[in-house]
């Protein structure tokens, strides 16, 4: 099956929200909110209005089988820093999805004037972690008992970061 990386839009949100539907809920453990309420998408939709996020599907059939955000502050002290988020549906995990969307966001990041790129996920998403790792970003940071899920179970969460300025850079011959 072949997937096609676009914008995210406002009329994606219902789309949006299945698509979050099928995700297990631990992969939703290091977004902060939980994707699966409508008012978590809205305020996505608004944050790209305002300037703070930018968003990408991956789209097969005219389903969402894969997400990503470029979560910014241009007015912090860490303009120069975005916040990667990763999603890619379970049974699409492997097919180069995820490589495509994080790879899509790196363009985005260089386009904004970005340095430097993070990710959070739980360090047992082996699969995450090697993908970001093939992509540049190095383990940062391990914060023990982060985030907790609805059953009130704690979990470790993993800080991973790239310098996008480096000649490493995985896409800097593009």
């Amino acid at each position: 099956m072949s997937h096609r990386i676009r914008r995210f839009t406002a009329a994606d949100q219902p789309a949006m929200i299945a698509f979050a539907e099928q995700l297990p809920e631990h992969d939703l453990l290091f977004l902060g909110r939980d994707l699966k309420h409508p008012r978590v998408v809205a305020a996505w939709v608004e944050a790209m209005t305002q300037g703070y996020i930018d968003g990408l599907v991956a789209e097969e059939d005219g389903t969402l089988v894969g997400t990503a955000a470029l979560v910014c502050d241009p007015l912090g002290w860490s303009a120069h820093v975005g916040e990667v988020r990763l999603l890619v549906t379970p049974t699409r995990r492997g097919a180069g999805v995820g490589r495509d969307l994080l790879e899509g966001i790196y363009v985005i990041a260089r386009d904004r004037g970005l340095t430097k790129l993070i990710a959070n996920m739980t360090p047992d998403q082996i699969g995450s972690v090697m993908l970001f790792e093939s992509l540049g970003f190095r383990a940062e940071a391990l914060l023990r008992d982060h985030v907790r899920d609805r059953e009130g179970v704690f979990h470790d969460l993993a800080v991973l970061s790239a310098d996008i300025t480096r000649d490493s850079s995985p896409l800097e011959n593009d």
